[in-house]
């Protein structure tokens, strides 16, 4: 069984949005700061997944995103499911940002700053190749039971920001 999903960095020029996961209960992502995004609903593609997801979590309306990679997370949940996400980079966008999202606390976290919140490794990871515009990337990242990284692959298929 597979979960596709997305995860969405949103870039104002100095600063990521991020949001610290800190509302819902039992969240696999509690006190952790991470991307926004999330699963795909019936027919929708990986764009207009990551259009939607992130005018519900931030109230900001996505104008050009860029993809940026695509991660597997092999048995990433208690239930067993595999999990593949589309990574966007969302530098062009409109609207206000909410004051209340429903999974946690937004945050636009300067780069120099955004390696020292809490969060997953492999978001970490993710998070590195975002600042030092890695170019275009193939992961996975497997996790044991207890959410730690015990191993992950990458290939960049082509280095440098192509945007």
């Amino acid at each position: 069984m597979q979960q596709l999903s997305t995860i969405c960095y949103i870039d104002n020029g100095s600063q990521l949005l991020l949001l610290y996961r800190n509302k819902k209960k039992n969240d696999i992502h509690h006190g952790k700061w991470i991307s926004v995004g999330g699963k795909f609903e019936a027919e929708e593609d990986p764009k207009s997944c990551a259009i939607r997801e992130i005018k519900e979590e931030t109230g900001l309306e996505a104008k050009k995103l860029d993809l940026l990679g695509f991660i597997t997370f092999p048995n990433f949940t208690h239930d067993g499911r595999d999990w593949y996400s589309f990574v966007y980079r969302v530098k062009e966008y409109s609207g206000e940002l909410i004051d209340d999202c429903d999974e946690g606390q937004l945050e636009w976290v300067d780069y120099d700053q955004v390696l020292t919140k809490p969060t997953w490794t492999g978001d970490a990871l993710i998070l590195k190749w975002v600042l030092e515009a890695k170019g275009f990337f193939i992961a996975k990242f497997k996790y044991n039971e207890l959410g730690e990284l015990v191993d992950y692959e990458v290939d960049f298929l082509y280095e440098g920001d192509q945007s």
